[in-house]
């Protein structure tokens, strides 16, 4: 008899042919300039009930560029498996043509160019337009939000967020988890989710004075669809006041909580849950470690490290759904619940292509109406740039290459350092830069640019301890974003070492001279977790910057070289 995991094995294989087969005719049409919004949505619905999956907005309601990653390293048993695998690696895996709509959707391969071709994506009046689509479909689809969505523009941190929660009020998610949410403070947080018409999910949020789960969260959420009994149980990030300020949040302690979410499976269960759902904002490869250890998840719609896969990623008998950022992505999921089993499922990654996907009146209105205060100052031109400004990868990223530039002159350092967030928008070489363009990479509640003496071994520390966050084997203390972009000084990494012996050939860059241990340097940077930094708002550091060279130009960054992987 066919074991439940080779049966879903064998429909993941199938659901790879049904998208690849929808992918591939994307390449035919646009090539005939013919590409469709019913193509894009085309969906043989299936079973009795259906998920969609959105994350990782961070709060880009407009269409917008956004270009994938060129590294994306696995390290350990995840080396080479998706979503570690990028460019022509990735388009081998999921057998998909360079140059193609899929191809520039979902890697960096000739991105600049394809750009021209196939314009931006995302958009919430894009997403409002597929997700009433698939409602018209099938009506009691249930709409969850993987969090990180109030925050990340310059709008979204004007109203505290309002802007996006007044949109997504619109849209009408089901239940939704957190990150950056939190950076906004805990007092606005639950205001705002004092006022939601859904559930705002954690069972990893604990009290902090009594050390057990808060009560101002939900662990979970039962839905009744298609005749199932559905559980939704909520993963926050669990890293929040390691990778954020917790001064911010001081009631509430987070943590991946492994064993109370097996003990909240077991109650769903025990209730009677049919389909058991995580949303989640763990990360891609804690969520598999932890599919791996927790017993009774159906599926995990992950949220996080943006990735985004054209198929399901199966864990024993749990599916991991990954669905992107910014806006690029819809996931559609199918699925047959019958005798409180999953029994199969149809899945689709939906490219929101904005040139395409027709604008849903009424939600463009409401985003004009919340962006009109603020017109002026989003619209104004800074500068221009005449290279690709992009954030995402594991290293270097050019839009933090400008901001460590910009802090090197502007704060007159020897060295700067740029967080390795993962947020932001790209832009196209000639593109106009925008007051709005610089919040898009740079705005948040702790933007304070410092500048301090460190000597080399503190710096050196400071990227050890990074280094580890992302490149410890074991994905639990995978605690943190991407490298942190340093600026002015160059280094090697061998990512396959332990912790504390990583980095060696620290160099400052205007000399040459190696870094020395016992010397002190001045360092520019921003985003600090500590509680009183002190110094100018990183966005007037890069608008002082820019007004001050008109068009900026960003050379290759050949400064980090990166060996184990």
């Amino acid at each position: 008899m066919i074991s439940r995991r080779d049966f879903l094995q064998a429909t993941v294989a199938a659901s790879a042919i049904y998208g690849a087969s929808g992918v591939g005719n994307w390449a035919r049409l646009a090539a005939q300039q013919a590409l469709t919004q019913d193509q894009l949505l085309n969906f043989d619905t299936f079973g009795n009930v259906t998920l969609i999956h959105i994350t990782d907005i961070h709060a880009q309601m407009k269409p917008i560029y956004f270009r994938e990653p060129e590294v994306n390293l696995g390290l350990g048993d995840v080396n080479g498996l998706p979503p570690h695998v990028t460019g022509a690696d990735f388009l081998k895996m999921f057998n998909m043509k360079p140059g193609t709509p899929e191809a520039y959707a979902l890697t960096y391969v000739d991105f600049t160019s394809l750009a021209k071709t196939y314009g931006r994506m995302g958009g919430i009046d894009r997403i409002a337009t597929v997700v009433n689509a698939i409602r018209a479909d099938r009506p009691d689809a249930l709409l969850l939000d993987g969090g990180d969505t109030w925050h990340g523009s310059y709008t979204c941190l004007k109203t505290q967020g309002q802007d996006v929660v007044n949109l997504f009020n619109r849209l009408k998610p089901d239940a939704m988890t957190f990150h950056w949410e939190f950076t906004l403070g805990s007092d606005r947080v639950r205001e705002i989710v004092d006022g939601l018409a859904f559930p705002a999910m954690g069972q990893n949020i604990y009290d902090n004075e009594w050390n057990e789960p808060s009560e101002d969260f939900a662990d979970y959420q039962f839905f009744e669809r298609g005749g199932a009994k559905i559980a939704v149980i909520g993963q926050a990030f669990p890293y929040m006041p390691i990778a954020n300020p917790g001064w911010m949040f001081p009631e509430y302690s987070f943590g991946i909580h492994e064993e109370r979410m097996q003990e909240m499976v077991n109650e769903v269960r025990a209730a009677g849950a049919d389909l058991v759902v995580c949303l989640s904002h763990n990360g891609f490869d804690v969520d598999r470690k932890m599919a791996s250890k927790v017993k009774g998840i159906d599926i995990i719609l992950t949220g996080h490290t943006h990735d985004a896969l054209p198929e399901p990623v199966l864990v024993g008998e749990t599916m991991l759904i990954a669905s992107g950022s910014n806006g690029k992505f819809v996931t559609r999921l199918d699925l047959d619940v019958r005798d409180g089993r999953l029994m199969g499922f149809r899945h689709k990654l939906i490219p929101i292509f904005s040139d395409v996907i027709a604008a849903e009146p009424e939600m463009t209105a409401a985003l004009e109406a919340e962006r009109a205060p603020f017109k002026a100052e989003l619209e104004e031109v800074i500068g221009k740039t005449d290279s690709l400004l992009y954030r995402r990868g594991n290293f270097n990223g050019t839009w933090d290459d400008l901001i460590c530039n910009a802090l090197i002159d502007e704060r007159e350092a020897d060295i700067a350092l740029s967080p390795g967030f993962r947020w932001g928008p790209s832009m196209m070489p000639g593109q106009d830069i925008t007051r709005e363009d610089i919040f898009n990479a740079t705005s948040m509640t702790y933007p304070n640019s410092y500048r301090s003496e460190m000597s080399g071994e503190q710096i050196k520390i400071i990227l050890e301890d990074v280094a580890d966050n992302l490149f410890n084997p074991a994905p639990y203390y995978q605690q943190g974003g991407d490298m942190v972009r340093v600026g002015g000084m160059g280094y090697h990494i061998d990512v396959s070492k332990k912790q504390g012996e990583r980095l060696s050939n620290m160099t400052l860059l205007k000399t040459g001279e190696a870094i020395d241990p016992a010397k002190n340097y001045v360092v520019a940077g921003w985003a600090s977790v500590r509680e009183g930094t002190e110094g100018p708002a990183i966005w007037d550091v890069v608008e002082n910057y820019i007004k001050r060279n008109g068009t900026v130009h960003v050379d290759p960054n050949k400064s980090v070289m990166v060996t184990g992987a």
